[in-house]
């Protein structure tokens, strides 16, 4: 078999969205599992919908989640670039070549000049809706003699170039997801391959730049199966083997949709922002439409590649379940040091308001130890200023169940246990967080839960979060007096 070669080819109007990436994904873990070549190519034929920055936060997008292309588009110095043998891989660079291939088609007779006005187009699919029949293109300038049409294109007329599929024909191919898969010729329009522009239709470019840049197997998103007849056709009339295709479920909504903007985050850019790991956001994203053989799920770049393959996708769109990635991503952060999940929760502090850098660099220790609280229990970095703001602030006595806990009749030997202790020392150090609730225990008789769950409740407003010792450090003394002042002045 020849060398896997596979690509991934978006179109730059906007930022990569989820079922883009992991496209990108699978077609990356197949190239690593086949020893193959993974390309990137920038399909921009349609330049109405361009968008400045999207090919540079593309790059950069494939770049954080650990998706490294061998070939293609690249960003040196901040600027585009491209690396391989097989450029220009910026489609609206490769027009001249389309342009070879086109006027090769229309000398077959496989393609025919097209002459027709929008008005008429938009007539023509009008009238056909009306009678109940899918609205296509109807033919009308296919039989205009390749003369006559080179006469009215030289004076000046303005035209696009159509396909020319036969009439009522099967063209089957084989899809490794959905397996044989035919579609009779009348069922499809007849494509336009040139624009008026100049410019290619994705169709025509697609085809030709697969060709010559050696891809093997083509993997895309299922929105393009309808669309695979035209480019095996394509492929027969230029003479060429096609490529074994590929084509991959939608990723889909809690309601079986195609996941959007209107139900939250799409774009791979807000992950990013809230603070999911590219290691857990790769790894849940692997698993929407696919799964490794032994059931494992929390899987590394390395582990997907090894156990990836195109049998275990399924043909139905995979349901993309926040939960499910909170709890992947939550794996995730646990397998790194506190001190590293430190230094990236520090922008989340700080545009919260809650500590300054500096103040984080100042009192580094303590601020690891607070991250080290709460690190359990995160699913995403930015989450960490919900899960520690109760430490920062007045005491805010919310919960019904803390207002439950403080109501209790032994309270107020607890508290004032607990302020003696905090007076007989300059500062609370780690032995005295460790010691003191031991302390109280012996100093009132009170034990177990009426014993914790109040002074939890005095000083974090809480009944559940992390363990007691490091809040009550983490408060230090000034603080944890002033809270318990707090406390027995909402008993009153």
């Amino acid at each position: 078999m020849d060398k896997v070669r596979v690509r991934f080819a978006p179109s730059p109007t906007g930022w990569l969205h989820i079922g883009g990436l992991r496209t990108a994904l699978y077609n990356y873990l197949y190239a690593k599992k086949n020893g193959g070549a993974f390309i990137l190519r920038i399909e921009d034929t349609d330049q109405t919908r361009f968008v400045d920055g999207a090919i540079e936060n593309l790059i950069d997008a494939l770049e954080w989640a650990g998706i490294g292309h061998d070939e293609g588009v690249i960003l040196e110095d901040g600027k585009v670039s491209e690396r391989g043998e097989c450029g220009p891989y910026i489609q609206s660079k490769r027009l001249d070549i389309y342009k070879k291939y086109v006027d090769e088609l229309i000398e077959k007779g496989h393609a025919y000049y097209c002459f027709c006005s929008k008005e008429r187009l938009d007539q023509v699919r009008e009238e056909q809706r009306i009678k109940g029949k899918v609205p296509k293109y109807d033919g009308f300038c296919r039989d205009i003699p390749l003369e006559e049409a080179k006469a009215r294109v030289a004076a000046g007329e303005e035209y696009v170039v159509r396909l020319k599929l036969p009439r009522n024909t099967d063209i089957s191919f084989d899809d490794a997801v959905r397996g044989r898969v035919t579609i009779n010729s009348d069922e499809i329009d007849d494509q336009v391959l040139m624009k008026s522009d100049g410019f290619p239709t994705y169709h025509m470019a697609v085809v030709v730049d697969d060709h010559l840049m050696g891809i093997t197997h083509v993997v895309r998103g299922e929105e393009w199966l309808p669309s695979t007849p035209k480019h095996v056709y394509l492929y027969e009339s230029l003479g060429w083997e096609a490529p074994k295709f590929v084509h991959l479920p939608t990723v889909l909504n809690k309601d079986h949709k195609k996941l959007s903007k209107r139900q939250g985050d799409v774009a791979v850019g807000d992950f990013r922002k809230k603070g999911y790991l590219p290691e857990g956001l790769i790894n849940y994203l692997a698993l929407v439409g696919w799964s490794p053989e032994d059931g494992e799920e929390i899987l590394s770049l390395e582990d997907m590649a090894d156990k990836f393959s195109f049998e275990r996708v399924g043909k139905s769109g995979g349901v993309f379940d926040v939960e499910k990635l909170n709890w992947v991503n939550a794996q995730w952060i646990k397998t790194y040091s506190t001190e590293a999940i430190a230094e990236m929760c520090v922008p989340y502090m700080e545009e919260a308001g809650l500590m300054t850098e500096a103040q984080m660099r100042d009192n580094w220790d303590w601020y690891v130890l607070l991250i080290d609280t709460v690190k359990d229990s995160l699913s995403y970095l930015s989450e960490v200023t919900s899960k520690v703001d109760f430490l920062f602030g007045d005491l805010d006595i919310t919960e019904d169940d803390a207002k439950a806990e403080l109501a209790g009749e032994q309270v107020p030997e607890l508290i004032e246990a607990f302020e003696a202790q905090l007076h007989s020392v300059d500062a609370v150090d780690r032995d005295f967080a460790n010691s003191v609730m031991k302390t109280v225990q012996k100093a009132t008789g009170i034990k177990g839960k009426q014993l914790f769950m109040p002074v939890r409740a005095a000083i974090s407003g809480n009944v559940h979060g992390p363990e007691l010792k490091n809040i009550i450090y983490l408060l230090g003394k000034d603080q944890l007096l002033k809270r318990l002042d707090e406390a027995k002045a909402f008993r009153k």
